[in-house]
């Protein structure tokens, strides 16, 4: 076990050796930047272009297409593949000469710039970034102009292609020109727009939108949120609000738009059905609407089911009561047990007449 971990840590120690050893040479090198797609041609440091050298890339020999010219290297149609640190020896005794950290890439195309506010009145802020990559670092110079004069411009801690904006002044007739530049050691590029403030302002989308069934109401939903938190003066600044609501089990929103509320019932949701819901802010004056809030997912109140006795079940033994004396129907006149006692009294009477008659015949 103890071999073990002695091996472990010795490779570790290398491989951080290592990268110690290859960070320390490229600080010692010298950066050249080359344009995609073209040839590139490198120069062992100051020695004559007859001197005979070897070159290596990261360690190893070129096996990029290349040809070499007695002190010069020239790699052809370069791309990023190409990227690497690059190192040349005199020969014969192999002294390294020069360290080269080649570095392949375009210049920058206009980048797409875009400013909002979402603080108003307070300022705005201006983002942009580029259509294409250009794979070597790029800086980006800001300036902002309102009435001929600049304006200070504030670079984000967060977002390193945004900057921030403080307006001079409140409902200001003067446009504003924002111009981002941007910079390689391949090239720049411009991009410059002008705009007017009231042409910007769109505030964040609502917060804490929350829907709740009402109790005993089936088809009804109430919704609610919050004013966005950026939106520094919602007094002075008041805000409309645009609700949309739709089943899951549909395409098709509905729509209500508000104004000074935040809040909204909604009262014609299908029974049962679980409902999305979002909403959108807007100053009542200027601006566009904001972005739809995060959705949120409710079901109107539903009863609860009755519970139902199953009629299967067994029902418990019992000892059978006696079935009642059935009652014969009454019939006026006769009471109960009078026909039977005619008829034996007819019956005797019969009999005798007939005794009676026997010794006559």
């Amino acid at each position: 076990m103890a071999n073990t971990v002695t091996s472990l840590c010795c490779v570790v120690l290398a491989a951080v050796v290592v990268a110690y050893a290859q960070r320390r040479s490229q600080t010692g090198a010298r950066t050249q930047y080359e344009r995609m797609g073209g040839d590139v041609t490198m120069q062992c440091g100051s020695l004559d272009s007859d001197a005979s050298v070897t070159w290596k890339v990261n360690g190893t020999d070129v096996k990029a297409r290349h040809r070499e010219e007695g002190s010069r290297l020239i790699l052809m149609e370069v791309d990023v593949s190409n990227n690497g640190l690059y190192s040349c020896f005199q020969n014969p005794n192999g002294e390294r000469r020069d360290q080269i950290n080649l570095r392949i890439g375009t210049a920058p195309r206009e980048p797409v710039v875009t400013c909002r506010s979402n603080t108003y009145p307070k300022g705005f802020y201006c983002s942009w970034h580029l259509p294409h990559t250009t794979s070597v670092p790029t800086d980006f110079d800001v300036n902002v102009l309102h009435n001929q004069k600049p304006l200070e411009v504030k670079r984000d801690v967060v977002h390193k292609n945004r900057c921030h904006v403080k307006f001079p002044e409140v409902f200001s007739s003067f446009p504003y020109k924002v111009n981002v530049t941007a910079i390689n050691p391949l090239g720049r590029a411009s991009t410059a727009i002008t705009f007017e403030e009231f042409n910007i302002v769109k505030p964040d989308p609502p917060e804490k939108v929350v829907a709740t069934p009402i109790p005993n109401n089936v088809r009804r939903l109430e919704v609610t949120w919050n004013s966005p938190s950026t939106w520094p003066d919602v007094e002075s600044f008041p805000l409309k609000y645009f609700l949309r609501y739709r089943p899951l089990i549909r395409d098709q929103w509905q729509h209500v738009e508000l104004s000074d509320s935040t809040a909204h019932t909604i009262t014609d949701a299908y029974a049962g059905k679980e409902y999305i819901i979002q909403v959108a802010a807007k100053d009542t004056e200027i601006g566009t609407w904001s972005d739809w809030s995060v959705a949120v997912h409710a079901t109107p109140w539903m009863e609860e089911p009755k519970q139902i006795t199953s009629t299967t079940e067994q029902e418990p033994e019992t000892t059978p009561s006696p079935a009642p004396p059935s009652a014969e129907p009454h019939r006026s006149g006769v009471p109960v047990g009078g026909a039977s006692l005619s008829l034996h009294l007819l019956s005797s009477l019969f009999l005798s007449f007939c005794l009676l008659l026997g010794p006559l015949m």
